[in-house]
């Protein structure tokens, strides 16, 4: 349970005060009924959004939150980096939720595709964990024509990364044509595609995220578009698909 107001500043809808003043407004319905005590007690339940309205729209989803994203080119995925932020994106108010919203894992500014924000540290880290191997599915398109000899290589659990000293885990490599390929890698290490494929003498032209885990980028999700995700379709992330 927790204090009507409490909950909507929690939820981004303004600070105590603010949101102290929509309730007595009137703004806020629960079931059908009106709700003008600030201290009232709300179950804080999944299905709150098909019960509760504020000015007529249906209440944001409380924690945990889980949104799948299809990041565009150009925007960054930290809160302290320069230029637009993949936040940016969201409803204002989605910025100033306690707790914050945070991506699990990032995409660099000059690739996209799919990839989760969520509030939930558990499920932040369950993802991103080394010991969970998530496989992560990348469209890269290549500055020179793919010889043949990447699918091994990349294969082989002994290809070394210029500057580091561990080798990467097998990864799966499916050549789509001359120029393009589907890579599949179980890792997050940093640049980690790009830098494969410039182990292997070629240049990453473009990179797009297709999937992670059990969960695939929607073909109807436009660059810049979000949609939230079920428990179960959240989950799904752990499915090897």
């Amino acid at each position: 349970m927790a204090r009507l107001d409490r909950l909507l500043a929690n939820l981004g809808y303004g600070s105590r005060k603010d949101v102290q003043a929509l309730i007595a407004s009137g703004k806020v319905v629960l079931d059908g009924k009106v709700l003008k005590d600030v201290g009232t007690k709300v179950a804080v339940t999944s299905d709150l959004p098909g019960r509760m309205t504020i000015k007529g729209a249906p209440i944001d989803p409380p924690a945990p939150l889980v949104v799948l994203m299809h990041k565009p080119l150009g925007v960054v995925c930290s809160h302290k980096e320069d230029g637009e932020r993949i936040y940016d994106l969201l409803p204002r108010r989605w910025r100033i939720r306690d707790p914050g919203l945070s991506t699990v894992g990032r995409l660099d500014k000059d690739t996209s595709g799919l990839i989760l924000i969520t509030d939930d540290g558990d499920y932040l880290h369950r993802v991103i964990s080394p010991k969970r191997h998530v496989p992560k599915t990348y469209l890269a398109t290549l500055d020179r024509p793919l010889t043949g000899l990447e699918g091994p290589l990349f294969s082989s659990g002994s290809l070394m990364l210029e500057g580091e000293e561990k080798p990467l885990l097998p990864a799966q490599l499916v050549p789509l044509d001359a120029h393009r390929a589907r890579l599949t890698v179980t890792e997050g290490r940093y640049h980690q595609v790009r830098r494969m494929f410039a182990a292997a003498g070629n240049h990453v032209l473009a990179l797009h995220r297709e999937r992670i885990g059990g969960v695939d980028l929607p073909d109807d999700l436009e660059p810049g578009q979000f949609r939230i995700l079920s428990e179960i379709e959240a989950e799904a992330v752990f499915i090897d698909g």
